[in-house]
């Protein structure tokens, strides 16, 4: 998919955030910049989270309420690291993932990775690979 502006990323957000479930795990990859946090905002949206999301890179985990919790990890600073931050305990909501790739370890098998590609100031490509037979059906409703 390409998403031309912030506005559209989160609508997208919003549009796999209303397909979200307790438990559900959601990687997200690419450039900083490339709009995992914008796209996150839109998850949040759906769940009627009031709170103002943003990046939780200096924080590592942000939690923010609504009619499911969403946890927020940036993992980007874990790198070469074996920190644990129990995520094995954070299925009673929706978790989303920054930098999986320095987290990999500790992520459940099956998941939904969404990659992000900078093309300009504005313009993304985004793309679903579902990984397990839930999420390939949610990759697939994505793409639609």
């Amino acid at each position: 998919m390409i998403s031309k502006s912030q506005v559209e990323t989160i609508s997208l957000g919003e549009k796999l955030g209303k397909l979200l479930s307790k438990g559900d795990t959601i990687c997200l990859k690419g450039d900083l910049a490339g709009g995992k946090t914008t796209f996150t905002k839109g998850i949040g949206k759906a769940l009627n989270i009031k709170q103002v999301i943003n990046s939780p890179t200096f924080t590592i985990l942000k939690i923010y309420n609504g009619d499911l919790t969403l946890y927020h990890i940036d993992a980007y600073r874990l790198e070469n690291s074996n920190y644990d931050l129990g995520m094995d305990e954070l299925d009673d909501g929706i978790m989303v993932v920054e930098w999986p790739e320095y987290y990999q370890q500790y992520l459940p098998q099956e998941y939904l990775e969404i990659n992000f590609t900078y093309i300009d100031d504005n313009t993304r490509e985004i793309n679903f690979i579902g990984h397990g037979q839930k999420y390939e059906e949610m990759a697939k409703e994505m793409a639609c």
